[in-house]
């Protein structure tokens, strides 16, 4: 598995099966977990109510789900949306562990397809993993989006 740090990364770049871990890492804070779900009006105890679930099998405040994938996302955007022309989806997003206040998320990449479209651009399917500190999976997302192609020389 290769690590990338974006500075490129045009459509030509992806190759079908390819997997990488992104660079940085994400540790989830009480702003993430309370505010945000907030803002979303998800209003589960779940998120709130810091003594309950100090006390519950989770031992800390359950992170909003929507704000999983988006920090997930958000790691893996520096390899994978610089080029971005258009998001064009999220699907079978999945979260088969809990993600708590305090918990710092990796993210993984693969390549799952590629389509050409066009001579600038053409679509990519990635299916990006958040990864807690231990290793486990909180995450499963796959996203398309239409990438540039490299720029030929001379235009």
């Amino acid at each position: 598995m290769s690590s990338l740090v974006g500075h490129d990364n045009f459509f030509e770049d992806f190759v079908v099966g390819d997997r990488f871990r992104h660079a940085r890492g994400k540790t989830v804070t009480e702003l993430e977990t309370m505010t945000l779900a907030q803002l979303v009006m998800n209003t589960s105890d779940g998120h709130f109510n810091a003594d309950r679930m100090q006390h519950s099998e989770f031992g800390a405040p359950l992170a909003f789900g929507g704000v999983v994938a988006a920090i997930v996302y958000g790691l893996a955007s520096q390899d994978t949306a610089e080029q971005a022309i258009e998001e064009l989806g999220f699907e079978r997003i999945r979260f088969p562990r809990p993600t708590v206040t305090g918990d710092t998320l990796y993210a993984q990449t693969e390549v799952l397809e590629r389509e050409e479209r066009d001579d600038a651009s053409g679509t990519v399917r990635f299916r990006h993993l958040g990864l807690n500190a231990d290793g486990e999976t909180v995450c499963e997302l796959e996203r398309r989006v239409l990438l540039r192609r490299r720029p030929r020389e001379g235009t």
